[in-house]
């Protein structure tokens, strides 16, 4: 097949640092060309691929300091114009910029598959709802739920090529928060477990200037010699702070679509603690990678009894049910589907 994958340009694909969707976009697209698709990747400048590259802008709009690089700025939308100007040469176009790039995608001609990367909110359904001409993939079960009535036909859970990550078999006495620094990732509920338990707490993560509001009142008075944040880190310091740790905590309020650095955690034998908000349930096997838990006070029981769980097993979860070959082969039959259709 003839395949354009349409990625944001707000970080480089992969991402240096922080950016899961164009984690998964990279993965995806390297699995897809070593099976003998024809695939061309619609991506900033400096993005990396053994397929054809398509760019409007030379480099990542973050690093670029381009303003509202996650929106709709000129050089994103010029990015959307490009593919789809370039339509007849592909078979179908998977476009991971929904709901921003829905309107073009619905005058398409070529079948497109979106993937829906965020939430669906009350703002943005009725534009999915309105719109059908393209295909909506969903990234879990749980996240299509406040959607009904969409142009839904099927979900994939992300997968990453993880077999290389680093394993350890113990972990270190710490606790670990990897992301980004807001209100719904729950930093401030980690550092509660953390003080609670009176144990380490490295905070591995971004913080945008939105962010800063709610940084300095609930998190930056409450950073010491124990709970620590070191910023944003690149993937090999991050994978290493995975594997070394005792266990993740990922306290979300929001319900997540999906949570890409909890198979990540996973991968690296490092078991997860997670509030039960969208997706989780359907990403951590409770008893075997990690705890599933409804308040502070469920993280703080499964953090003390995370001793039993297996890291071995937590691993081969994570490879087996969460691989970028797992991933391939649900796009490849949606793939097929729909040109059959």
């Amino acid at each position: 097949m003839r395949i354009a994958q349409l990625a944001p340009l707000a970080e480089r694909v992969p991402p240096k640092r922080y950016g899961g969707t164009e984690r998964v976009v990279h993965a995806l697209t390297e699995e897809l060309i070593r099976r003998g698709h024809e695939v061309t990747l619609f991506a900033s400048g400096d993005s990396q691929t053994s397929g054809r590259l398509e760019s409007v802008y030379p480099r990542s709009l973050r690093e670029a300091r381009v303003k509202d690089p996650y929106g709709s700025n000129y050089w994103t939308l010029l990015n959307v114009g490009l593919a789809y100007e370039l339509q007849d040469e592909f078979d179908i176009i998977h476009d991971h910029l929904a709901p921003l790039s829905l309107p073009t995608a619905n005058l398409a001609t070529t079948p497109v598959v979106c993937t829906m990367h965020g939430p669906f909110t009350p703002e943005n359904r009725r534009l999915f709802q309105t719109m059908r001409g393209p295909g909506i993939v969903t990234v879990s079960q749980a996240q299509v739920f406040p959607a009904p009535g969409i142009n839904h036909i099927g979900t994939v859970h992300n997968g990453l090529p993880m077999e290389q990550y680093p394993f350890d078999p113990k972990g270190n006495g710490y606790l670990l928060f990897v992301g980004r620094i807001s209100m719904e990732k729950g930093v401030h509920l980690a550092i509660e477990v953390a003080e609670l338990l009176d144990m380490r707490l490295m905070i591995a993560a971004k913080l945008d200037k939105t962010d800063q509001p709610y940084f300095r009142e609930y998190v930056e008075p409450r950073l010491s010699e124990r709970v620590e944040w070191i910023g944003e880190v690149g993937e090999d310091e991050r994978n290493k702070l995975m594997a070394g740790a005792r266990c993740f905590l990922h306290p979300v309020t929001w319900r997540e679509p999906f949570g890409l650095t909890l198979i990540e955690a996973m991968a690296c034998g490092c078991p997860v603690v997670a509030m039960n908000r969208g997706s989780i349930p359907e990403i951590i096997k409770t008893g075997v990678t990690g705890y599933v838990v409804e308040d502070v006070e469920g993280m703080l029981e499964a953090v003390q009894n995370i001793g039993q769980i297996n890291r071995k097993a937590c691993r081969a979860h994570a490879l087996r049910n969460f691989s970028a070959k797992k991933m391939a082969d649900g796009y490849e039959a949606i793939f097929k589907k729909l040109l059959n259709d």
